[in-house]
Parts: C-alpha cells; structure tokens; sequence
C-alpha cells in the first residue's frame, strides 16, 4: 500500500494508569508502528492529550480511532493531516566543546538552523532546535559531518488544530448540556 501518509492522533483522556498501554495495543493489533508520542496535560484541567504519529491509509486511520474512542478511559479521539495543524519537534545535539569551537562556522551554523546554545562548559556543547523533523534532522546530519554528534535526542510531535478552540472543548460543553437537561428532569 503506497496511500500511506502521515497521521497524527490526538486522543483525550483523564490521567489514568494504563491507558498508554490500552492505546498502543489498538496500533498494535492494526500492525501501524508509533513514530512518535507525547503526552502531557492539556488546555483543559484534569485532562491529557496523547499525540501520536503514524503511517496509514485514511480507512485504517478511522477504524483505528473508532476502536481507540471505545476505551472506557479515552473522552475523544480524533486524526488529523499535517496541513490541519499546527506542529514542532525539540532536539537537542551534544559535541565535544574542543571541536565545536575549532570550526569557522559556528556561530552562522547555530544562526543558520534558528537554533540555541543551552550549556557551554570546557566538555560540552548543548545545542536546542526547534522545528519539524527535516530541520532538526538536517541541522543532526550538517553537526555529524563538520563536528560530530556525541549525544542526540528528539521528542515527538507537539501539535494543536488551526480551530479556534480545542476540539475536546465542544464535545465537553454538549456533555455538560445533556447532563443539566437530565438532572433537571
């Protein structure tokens, strides 16, 4: 199946233990491998947000989140494409200090990637980039020639929907609604 693109899942849910688990094992059974994950508390007070990545087909990618919102402990689960958010990745590059200072370019190389340096000291250089993949992934292959990377780390991908608010926001408030009209009754 050459139709595979890129997918990224945000999934909602109180913070429970064992949910990670529950959620990797609906990717699992459907033979996708995680590129990446996040995980960490969201706009909203008591709820996390999980993104993961993944190369699929668009009718797997719905039966993957259909079967991920069955879960008792998932609030929502959505899929989206690259052009629907708004993304980065962090990396972090470790080189020798000696090395880092002996090449000309340096400092246009840190300017060059819109990168910073975030430790200094007489063993190491501790440079932070933010971006997407093939930018980190450049600015990680131009250090590996010119200096060589001692240490190198990239998280998964961070993302938010070009809506206005939070997608889980909406479905929370017709929740909110349903359970006043039902008390009221």
């Amino acid at each position: 199946m050459n139709n595979k693109i890129l997918y990224t899942v945000t999934i909602f849910s109180e913070n429970m233990v064992g949910i990670l688990g529950q959620v990797s094992s609906v990717f699992t059974r459907r033979q996708l491998n995680i590129e990446t994950l996040s995980v960490s508390p969201s706009a909203i007070e008591g709820i996390h947000k999980f993104t993961i990545t993944v190369f699929s087909d668009i009718e797997t990618m719905k039966k993957v989140v259909l079967q991920i919102d069955k879960r008792v402990d998932v609030l929502k689960a959505y899929f989206n494409v690259d052009e629907e958010l708004i993304f980065q990745e962090i990396a972090l590059y470790k080189l020798e200090t000696p090395k880092f200072l002996k090449i000309a370019s340096a400092e246009s190389l840190v300017r060059k990637y819109n990168a910073r340096i975030l430790e200094i000291n007489e063993n190491c250089v501790v440079i932070e980039k933010t971006g997407h993949y093939e930018e980190t992934q450049s600015m990680f292959e131009e250090l590996s020639r010119s200096v060589g990377v001692l240490q190198f780390i990239r998280s998964g991908r961070v993302a938010i929907t070009k809506s206005k608010v939070e997608r889980l926001t909406d479905m929370l408030k017709i929740i909110e609604k349903k359970t006043q009209l039902t008390a009221g009754k």
